[in-house]
């Protein structure tokens, strides 16, 4: 019983965290902030997180991992469709940084952090690297199974979508409306089918003409 209520305070203050640290931004949140936040003693906060780094840890852990949920949603929406599981996660990745959700704005924050402290540097990296996963996983093999193959090393691609996505929804923040979510849309679907080409001699199964049509023209 002890434990559960330890763990539900402990939730709590991650909570009050995420708040704090998406209005304040890193540099300007002390612990005490965030005591006051969850309604509770600095010396509360402290018996569960000793130092406001191990506090921030914790928060960025949970901020990456609703982020990667909603898109791991965002990809299962589709059924077997690729690229109809493309438009989703596009969708559901733009929407989340677009609203500005508190995931998002803690993690852009502490983004800029890390180019000071390299302490954050390898939950952001499993943060990419979760993304290349989910692509590897849910759409590279429907892909290949329409007779389609990246043009790049697979893991490229993901990284190359969220840093797009990532820079525009830093314009987006400074220039609200500037960026149109349909636009964005044609444009990803775009560049993804640059990035495939048509695999070689594939007699087991026709391509999907939805495939065809998303490929740029190429010398046969």
């Amino acid at each position: 019983m002890a434990y559960a209520k330890s763990e539900k305070s402990a939730a709590q203050i991650v909570a009050a965290a995420t708040r704090v640290l998406a209005r304040q931004g890193y540099a300007r949140t002390s612990l005490l902030d965030i005591a006051r936040e969850a309604g509770m003693s600095k010396g509360a906060l402290h018996y569960h997180f000793p130092s406001k780094e191990t506090l921030v840890s914790k928060v960025l852990e949970s901020a990456l991992e609703t982020i990667a949920l909603r898109t791991l949603e965002a990809w299962g929406r589709a059924g077997g469709d690729p690229f109809e599981a493309l438009r989703e996660a596009v969708r559901e990745l733009w929407a989340v940084r677009q609203a500005r959700t508190d995931e998002v704005a803690v993690v852009a924050d502490l983004m800029a952090q890390a180019l000071y402290d390299e302490g954050l540097r390898p939950q952001l990296a499993s943060y990419y690297r979760t993304a290349a996963l989910q692509v590897n996983q849910y759409l590279i093999p429907h892909l290949e199974m329409m007779g389609l193959r990246p043009r790049v090393t697979a893991e490229l691609i993901p990284r190359m979508l969220v840093g797009l996505l990532d820079g525009l929804a830093m314009q987006h923040y400074v220039e609200p409306g500037a960026i149109s979510p349909e636009d964005l849309e044609k444009a990803v679907e775009s560049i993804a089918g640059a990035l495939f080409e048509v695999t070689p001699l594939v007699t087991d199964a026709p391509l999907h003409d939805d495939a065809l049509a998303k490929l740029p023209e190429h010398e046969g």
